[in-house]
């Protein structure tokens, strides 16, 4: 049986690029991620199987510019094939999503940027030692972002540290629901620089290096059992006294604070991974609903009118979804207006939230036996809840990014 894609190349204008890559993708993970997503959810296992599979058709370097010998995929494109791996695993299109961001921020977002020339010269020289790696090593980056503090939400400098010594930086400190601990191959760490110890913490300063997996000083710790997204292996990540040399900047100091400000729609690459379990939550009703899904016996139930309001209300949901967050991923560009960036809040939001409320349905529709874990649903389910906590933008901080830029100007304040 054939599977349509999320979005169809004509009907959404989708370049030659765009469409192949997403076909790719999808072709990829229905053939090959499926079948592993029930055991990689239910021993919580990181999938090491499919990070070998996307290295051999060059999906790990899809955001390395094609002038270093990657896809040179940019953020658009990236995102629409990324959805369609989450339609069949959650947890690898999630950690894959930190493996891209380090190549995508680096890559496409930058060279979007004006910097010095000088600056531009010595990025575009360290960072090609880190796509060698992914290109000719098949080498995994992660991205830890979350100290469990206001950091990671941008309102306040991060509480790892790098201190300059000779050679290279020194880097201490802790983090949180770190991806991938244990299984990357290098953690693209954001640090607070610092050229004593002494000095104050500066946002400003904020770092981001490439600290190797198997350097003296990084360790893993602490069990991993959530909720869901159960193959991220997220557990605590910690530095100590760990040396890495200057060329492991994956962004020179200080650029990184400019770019998450010029750039916001860099934090929404979280949401692929969303799309597409609302995608496979439509999905497994229809099949369910036809007599047509894997597993399950060939009865129809199509035929019942609640049925039919039921599978409408879906796809009015899913098309509202979908239409949102293609429109803010079109508009992304650096420093976009207030009303695009108040969309990009909208459909951060919206496809948070709707995956689940598409799962919710999809149970309530097809009944008690969707909740039975040999099937994906349940797996859904369970995926789709983890979406709205995640920072920078959770579902409670987009509303009050939303509800504050709707009512005050910039600047403006309710100060006498």
């Amino acid at each position: 049986m054939s599977i349509e894609p999320i979005f169809d190349p004509a009907s959404w204008s989708l370049t030659d690029q765009q469409a192949a890559l997403a076909t790719s993708a999808r072709e990829l993970a229905s053939e090959r991620f499926a079948p592993r997503a029930a055991k990689i959810d239910r021993e919580a296992i990181f999938p090491t199987e499919n990070y070998k599979d996307m290295a051999e058709v060059g999906l790990l370097g899809i955001c390395i510019p094609e002038s270093e010998g990657g896809l040179g995929a940019d953020l658009k494109t990236y995102m629409i094939t990324a959805a369609e791996i989450g339609r069949y695993c959650g947890a690898t299109a999630l950690t894959f999503n930190m493996h891209v961001s380090s190549c995508l921020w680096t890559g496409f977002l930058l060279d979007g940027l004006q910097l010095e020339p000088e600056l531009r010269k010595q990025h575009d020289q360290m960072r090609k030692l880190h796509y060698r790696r992914i290109l000719n090593d098949g080498k995994i980056y992660s991205q830890p972002f979350s100290e469990g503090g206001a950091a990671a939400a941008g309102f306040k400098a991060f509480g790892t540290t790098a201190l300059k010594v000779d050679g290279g930086w020194q880097i201490s400190g802790k983090k949180i629901f770190a991806s991938l601990s244990g299984h990357a191959d290098y953690y693209g760490a954001l640090c607070t620089a610092l050229q004593k110890p002494d000095d104050t913490h500066s946002r400003r300063n904020t770092m981001y290096l490439a600290v190797p997996a198997d350097a003296d000083g990084v360790s893993v710790e602490g069990e991993w059992d959530p909720l869901g997204m159960r193959g991220t292996i997220s557990r605590t990540l910690l530095f100590k006294d760990v040396f890495v040399p200057d060329e492991a900047q994956l962004m020179p100091l200080g650029v990184y604070p400019d770019a998450a400000v010029r750039w916001p729609h860099m934090f929404m690459t979280l949401t692929p991974t969303y799309m597409g379990i609302a995608q496979a939550c439509y999905d497994f009703t229809i099949a369910y609903l036809r007599g047509e899904l894997p597993g399950t016996p060939p009865i129809k139930r199509r035929m019942y009118p609640t049925k039919q309001l039921a599978v409408a209300q879906m796809r009015v949901m899913l098309e509202q979804t979908k239409s949102i967050w293609f429109q803010a991923i079109s508009e992304a560009r650096p420093e976009p207006g207030s009303d695009s960036l108040m969309r990009a809040w909208a459909a951060q939001y919206t496809v948070m939230e709707n995956a689940n409320e598409l799962a919710q349905l999809a149970i309530r529709t097809c009944g008690g036996q969707s909740m039975l874990r040999s099937l994906s649903l349940e797996r859904l389910y369970r995926d789709s809840r983890c979406g709205s906590l995640m920072l920078p933008w959770t579902a409670e901080l987009c509303l009050d990014k939303l509800g504050k830029a709707t009512l005050y100007n910039p600047g403006e304040s309710d100060d006498a």
